[in-house]
Parts: structure tokens; C-alpha cells; sequence
């Protein structure tokens, strides 16, 4: 990152430590059954192509799409490929923030604060997420060689070892069955972007135009990060001294009226990548996971729930029970479409982003069929 006076937005060495020293511990087992685990892993991941790649049709036949890395880790190795990631990804936003720090009346505050302290605050939040993760199909995070990428440089397919343990333990199900299962779901992440190539590209430049009109307040954007990470230390605010908008999360401090019109885009692709994900889980399950029932049935509850108030506060300041409904208002979307027009029909959705669902139509399969189908057919 480029630095204003010596002192950088996030200092990201320190949010790469702070999350790795303070991430729960995994779950107790011996080093054989951890090797066993991370084997078994790497088979359910390879097993699970062939499944997705049946059961969705989106890669035709005789052709080999890009290929990219499947990468078994732990907790500290998550964290350092998001903290990558987002070191990327909001380069554009932090170095804007950095040029308004120091010419703005809060300079000098947020000069004193430094990076340290907005490293150390995102390491916390970063150390919550660590122990909930199960998998992730990485889209933009560089290469490296601890972390290998595809060929061109991202595209890295994540699952988290200790996490898929700790669930498939708490939830008492299968253990191959619940390992193959999460596997399904992110391979399918992995063919939606390297089946579709215009696909990454096109979420890049989304993001991008998202985080290029953000006009956020750098004391704002850090005040909102700050009370996630009391609420982590319990340091929050008390119930009944709440401001109005201790409802909203961290999405929301940085939504310009151009920006809502952006995220709105952002959000159906979204809703469509993890619907699709959650359809084809499911839908491979019955053939390849014996007990795919009772881990849905286990699983969904689990997700609805939460460990707590807590952990449903945090959920809410930052976005995450958004992304449950995306997975519940995009599977719906994929199970009508495919019901109606089959699953070579739905597939017209990864035509173009022209043929991408808006928002309203994740609500309303009907009206993309409509306007995909039937102006295609007239």
C-alpha cells in the first residue's frame, strides 16, 4: 500500500498476526488423523469435479478448463490468503482514503491512530471468521508460493481442515459424507469461474466500480470497524445505549446512491453463485452422499442459528446474514428456473452479464425466464 506520512490505513502484517495469535484453537486430534483428514480432503475435492461437472453440463465435453489449485489448510492459512486478498482488493478504496486522511480536519486523529491500531482491529474480526469457514473458492487473491494460484494468478480453491472437523463433530453426522458434501459445494464455486470465462473479470470490475464511488469518511469507516472489534472483546456498547444505527453493518457505512445501484447488481450474481452452489450440493447428494438429509436438515439449522448472541450480532454488523439469505433466496431462484426450463436452460444464465439475474428477478424466476427465454425464442 502506498503510505501518507509514514503511516498506512491497515498495516497488514499486524492484522495477519493479531488474527493468527488470537483464532480459537481447532479441534483436539493427533497428527495421524489430521494427515488422514487432509488426504481424504484432497480426494473428496477431486471425486466431487467429476460429480459437479455431470450433474451441471455448464463444461461441455472434451474440453479441459483452466486449472486451479485445491488447497488443504488450516485456520492461520485462511487468514493469510483473505488478508491477501483483501490487500488487493481495496487498494483502490484505502488509497483514496489515505489522500482524503491527510488533507481532512481528522488528519492529525487518524494519523495518531495509524495503521497499527486498524491492523489490529481487522485481525480480530479476521480471527472470528477463521474458525467459521469451510471452504472458499478464492477469485482474486495473487499468487504465492505458499499459496499457489491458477495460471493466471488467482483462482484457488480453499478448504479449511479444523472448521469441516469442528462442524461435522458438532453436528454428529458422516464424516466422509459431510466432507464430500462441503466439497461439492465449492467445486461447483470452482467450475462457475473457470466454466464461464467472462465471468471473473465481469465481478472484478463490479467490485471495483463499487469501491470507486465510495465517499466514506476514513474516521467513519474505522469507527464502524472499531465497534465490531469491541463487540469481539465485549468491550461494545451496552443494550439500551445503542445508537439508531446499531442495526446496520459495515456494507452499509459506504453506500453512495451509485453504490446502492452497484451492490444491487453485486447481490443477484452473488445470490445466484451461492444458490447454484446450495442446487448442485444437494442435487449430486442423493447420489454420492448417503446421509445428505440429515446433514442438510443438521446443517441448515445450524446456519439459521448461530453460537449466540454474539456470534448474531457480529453476523449482523457485518453482512453475514445477508449472505444466508443469498444462499436461501438464490436456491430457490435455480430450483424454479431448472424446474421450468431444465437445466440446459438455466445455463442461458451463463451466457453474458447480460443474461445475469437482477436482483428482482432472483425474487421472481419467472420474469428472468421471460425476459431470457422468450426474447431468445421471439
Amino acid at each position: 500500500m502506498t503510505s501518507i506520512g509514514g503511516a498506512e490505513m491497515v498495516d497488514w502484517n499486524l492484522a495477519v498476526a493479531t488474527a493468527t495469535r488470537l483464532v480459537r484453537p481447532g479441534p483436539e486430534i493427533s497428527r495421524e488423523e489430521a494427515r488422514a483428514v487432509v488426504a481424504e480432503l484432497r480426494r473428496q475435492a477431486k471425486a466431487s469435479e467429476e460429480h459437479v461437472r455431470a450433474f451441471t453440463r455448464m463444461i461441455p465435453e472434451g474440453t479441459e478448463p483452466e486449472d486451479t489449485p485445491v488447497l488443504v489448510v488450516d485456520r492461520a492459512g485462511w487468514i493469510r490468503a483473505n488478508v491477501a486478498g483483501f490487500r488487493e482488493l481495496l487498494r483502490p478504496l484505502l488509497a483514496k482514503m489515505e489522500a482524503r486522511r491527510s488533507g481532512g480536519p481528522g488528519g492529525a486523529v487518524l494519523g495518531a491512530v495509524g495503521g497499527k491500531v486498524t491492523g489490529v482491529e481487522l485481525g480480530m474480526l479476521l480471527s472470528f471468521l477463521a474458525s467459521r469457514i469451510l471452504g472458499q473458492y478464492e477469485t482474486f487473491a495473487p499468487a504465492t508460493r505458499e499459496l499457489p494460484g491458477s495460471a493466471d494468478g488467482g483462482g484457488r480453491l480453499l478448504l479449511v481442515a479444523p472448521n469441516i472437523v469442528h462442524v461435522e463433530r458438532e453436528l454428529d453426522v458422516d464424516p466422509h459424507d459431510f466432507r464430500l458434501w462441503v466439497a461439492l459445494h465449492e467445486e461447483t464455486h470452482r467450475t462457475q469461474f473457470t466454466g464461464v470465462p467472462w465471468l471473473r473479470d465481469h465481478l472484478q470490475g463490479e467490485i471495483q466500480s463499487f469501491l470507486d464511488e465510495t465517499d466514506v469518511d476514513p474516521m467513519t469507516f474505522l469507527e464502524r470497524l472499531r465497534e465490531a472489534a469491541q463487540s469481539l472483546s465485549g468491550a461494545g456498547r451496552p443494550e439500551g445505549e445503542r445508537g439508531d444505527d446499531s442495526g446496520r453493518s459495515l456494507v452499509d457505512v459506504v453506500q453512495t446512491p451509485a453504490q446502492r445501484e452497484v451492490l444491487g447488481r453485486l447481490t443477484a450474481v452473488m445470490s445466484l453463485l451461492e444458490g447454484h452452489a446450495d442446487f448442485v450440493m444437494d442435487g449430486v447428494g442423493p447420489e454420492v452422499v448417503g446421509s445428505v438429509a440429515e446433514i442438510r436438515e443438521k446443517f441448515q439449522k445450524r446456519r439459521a442459528q448461530g453460537a449466540g448472541r454474539l456470534d448474531q450480532a457480529l453476523r449482523k454488523l457485518l453482512g453475514l446474514d445477508a449472505k444466508l439469505r443469498q444462499y436461501k433466496d438464490g436456491e430457490k431462484f435455480v430450483r424454479s428456473v431448472v424446474e421450468e426450463v431444465g437445466m440446459d436452460g438455466f445455463n442461458r444464465v451463463w451466457t453474458s452479464p447480460n443474461t445475469l439475474p437482477t436482483k428482482a428477478e432472483i425474487a421472481k424466476p419467472a420474469e428472468w425466464v421471460a425476459r431470457v427465454h422468450r426474447t431468445a425464442e421471439s
